[in-house]
């Protein structure tokens, strides 16, 4: 989910879910955090998770790969977890 918060500079605060089905790895990774669309990196919170991932936290690192417009755009996604107990 995408919530833009301002008009002058395109920034976003954005949640969402990845969801890991193969056979190293079974959950959910989820992440919270504010998107400034233009730089060219950005980092959001991981927050927590489910199966393999429950209780997750950690930082992941955002790269536009491709953008068009509002037609399409990908992300690349670099994710550090920290054990938390």
């Amino acid at each position: 989910m995408y919530v833009y918060d301002k008009k002058d500079i395109l920034t976003a605060w954005l949640a969402f879910w990845f969801a890991l089905n193969s056979s190293d790895y079974k959950g959910t990774i989820s992440f919270v955090g504010v998107d400034p669309l233009m730089d060219t990196t950005r980092d959001i919170s991981v927050v927590g998770g489910t199966g393999d991932f429950f209780m997750a936290r950690g930082v992941a690192t955002l790269m536009t790969d491709a953008y068009e417009q509002e037609v399409y755009f990908r992300l690349r996604v670099d994710i550090n977890l920290y054990e938390c107990w």
